[in-house]
């Protein structure tokens, strides 16, 4: 299959390597010319711009968007529609609000698949959890890609119909906040507990065999490690948040209780109120576990 991806930053580069390792084409397209001379130094095909992509995808086009939630993903969309018909296939792999991709699906001649993406820069190599939303015949029709970029045949599912992949993958962000808000809690109370305890070596023992061990966990002991108990000079200051909030949101609408989700969501709000001060050490531990898993800049004090 010959595959266009556009947006090619640290998740954009791993989706043109897992296509290209899985036997496919790729043609490469961002506005920054050292990215796609990166791309095509992997074996993809560069393209100039927008229009340039399109004409070498010739006909019953498969594009993969990996552009930021939002304007950009409209921009893309507005520019590339001329060139796009109802047998064409558009992939928006970001983290956009499933109304979005629902308006997005309606609007574009193209069949348009919401996919969301987890796994972050961390989990290139075993490949990510794709859960996909939109017609069922472009998902059937890019399955081989999807094998490829996910973990395999069982690392991707359809959802559901336009905007279901986006509101999955929007829930999954909520239920992650909690399990960092978990594991942070669980944690401090370690830390200023009753015993001076070896921090990575609690993760680690729990790890192996324990009813808590998980993904997560596996990077707070890579924390503890590189880190220390204490942590270093990693800060009370946890960025992000917004799909966290449309999770609360959409509980709210729905009038589901979420307060646990609800609480991690306060707490990462609540960590940029800490003027520099050593702050909670579960929220540290959430600042740093968000390197762990998407390689975002670790904040320190």
């Amino acid at each position: 299959m010959q595959l266009g991806v556009v947006g090619l930053g640290r998740m954009g580069q791993i989706v043109v390597d897992r296509v290209l390792a899985a036997g496919h084409d790729v043609v490469a397209f961002d506005l920054d010319v050292a990215a796609v001379a990166t791309a095509a130094d992997a074996g993809a095909t560069p393209a100039e711009d927008l229009d340039d992509l399109a004409g070498r995808l010739g006909d019953d086009k498969r594009i993969w968007l990996m552009v930021p939630a939002g304007e950009a993903v409209d921009a893309t969309l507005e520019e590339l529609d001329p060139r796009l018909d109802g047998d064409d296939i558009v992939v928006d792999g970001g983290n956009s609000h499933f109304e979005d991709s629902v308006r997005r699906a309606e609007s574009t001649d193209a069949a348009y698949l919401d996919c969301g993406t987890s796994g972050g820069p961390a989990g290139a190599e075993l490949g990510f959890s794709l859960m996909v939303g939109g017609p069922g015949w472009a998902y059937d029709a890019m399955t081989p890609v999807f094998d490829g970029v996910a973990t395999g045949p069982a690392g991707h599912d359809r959802m559901g119909p336009s905007g279901s992949g986006h509101y999955v993958k929007m829930v999954h962000n909520g239920v992650e906040y909690a399990l960092m808000q978990a594991y942070g809690e669980g944690f401090e109370l370690l830390a200023d507990g009753r015993y001076d305890l070896d921090l990575e070596a609690v993760a680690r023992t729990w790890n192996n065999g324990a009813v808590i061990r998980s993904w997560l966990l596996e990077l707070c002991e890579e924390a503890f490690r590189e880190e220390g108990s204490e942590l270093g000079d990693v800060a009370d200051h946890v960025a992000g948040g917004s799909t966290g909030t449309w999770t609360v949101q959409e509980a709210l609408e729905q009038e589901v209780p979420v307060p646990l989700l609800y609480q991690a969501l306060a707490e990462r709000f609540g960590s940029r109120a800490t003027d520099g001060g050593p702050g909670r050490f579960s929220r540290r531990l959430a600042n740093r576990l968000r390197y762990g898993f998407g390689r975002h800049e670790v904040a320190r004090r």
